[in-house]
């Protein structure tokens, strides 16, 4: 009995930390970053990291709920790629109609992979793939492998410039977005059956949960997210480049698992994925304090060497959690 009490209270550390432990570090290096640079790290430097942020953080909302149920979304940098494009070719029009046609292009993109995953039982990881080469080629062909600028006339671009509550307004509808999901996952019933399919996707189908339906949701509005998320990116930068979206998909896969998400699925947080999306950024707005500062020199090619740091390290604390869960399954009574 007293070791399977000192089993648990272990697993429950270690789950504790994998949940908080992403927080904590933000915590930390905020108030590191306040001590050591002052005013020049807080207010407007805060403020727009915040407003950079946020077309990541959409992508990485969408994976966040393909991942939990059991699936893996690689075609999102190129989504957000072809939603950009479309967007600032559209931008003359206005602000409501770049950003509709850029998520209704990554939503038709998504609903094709949920189709191809849920309906024909295709592997997730192939057919992602494949719509990633794919639709690169196509957001290539469409900006004649040129950097599309958008319209200087009309309200697009002024959407890089809006605030709301001192706040720049694509943070505030970031912020928005990952409350509205923390809802849908926490107090609906598709959040729950989410939940279930990544758990096991044969026991959810047996206690009568729409598999097929639940998995081709995830998959549309992972793509309808990056779509806009690509508009975010023209509407606040005046163009989309060609290397847009390049890398994304690792980038939000990052931030979902540091965020405490197992990559298994079934088990998942929502605000906490945007806690690693803020936490990963963060990371390297102070690499770059520290270069201006003279006190070290690290190339921007660190970047990816500390993303994929963070990454195998927090993989490395779900094997052992999982494991864990696994030999307590079978612990004596």
């Amino acid at each position: 009995m007293n070791q399977l009490l000192a089993f648990r209270t272990r697993a429950s550390n270690v789950l504790a930390l994998q949940r908080h432990g992403a927080l904590i570090a933000l915590i930390a290096l905020l108030v590191f970053g306040i001590v050591r640079y002052g005013d020049r790290f807080a207010g407007e430097n805060l403020a727009n990291l915040l407003a950079d942020d946020a077309k990541f953080a959409l992508v990485a909302l969408g994976m966040t709920f393909v991942i939990m149920s059991g699936g893996i979304d690689l075609s999102v940098g190129s989504v957000a790629l072809l939603g950009g494009v479309v967007a600032a070719q559209a931008s003359g029009a206005g602000l409501v109609p770049a950003f509709g046609l850029a998520v209704l292009v990554g939503l038709a993109l998504g609903s094709l992979n949920g189709v191809l995953i849920a309906k024909v039982r295709l592997e997730p990881f192939i057919v992602t793939l494949a719509a990633l080469l794919g639709v690169r080629g196509l957001a290539l062909y469409l900006s004649d492998k040129k950097a599309v600028v958008a319209s200087g006339t009309g309200s697009f671009q002024d959407f890089g410039r809006w605030e709301l509550l001192g706040l720049p307004v694509s943070a505030v509808f970031m912020f928005a977005a990952f409350l509205i999901g923390a809802a849908v996952l926490r107090y609906t019933a598709f959040g729950r059956t989410v939940l279930a399919v990544g758990g096991s996707e044969d026991a959810a189908r047996l206690m009568g949960l729409p598999v097929a339906r639940t998995k081709f949701v995830v998959y549309a509005m992972s793509g309808a997210l990056a779509g806009l998320a690509g508009a975010f990116l023209a509407a606040q930068t005046g163009s989309v480049s060609t290397d847009t979206g390049i890398g994304w998909e690792l980038s939000a896969i990052a931030a979902v698992v540091v965020g405490g998400t197992l990559l298994t699925g079934g088990v998942g947080s929502v605000m906490s994925t945007l806690v690693g999306v803020v936490l990963l950024q963060l990371i390297f707005n102070l690499i770059v304090f520290e270069n201006s500062m003279g006190a070290i020199e690290i190339s921007s090619f660190w970047e990816s060497v500390i993303r994929g740091g963070f990454l195998l390290l927090v993989v490395l604390l779900q094997v052992k959690l999982s494991r864990r869960r696994a030999s307590g399954g079978t612990a004596p009574a």
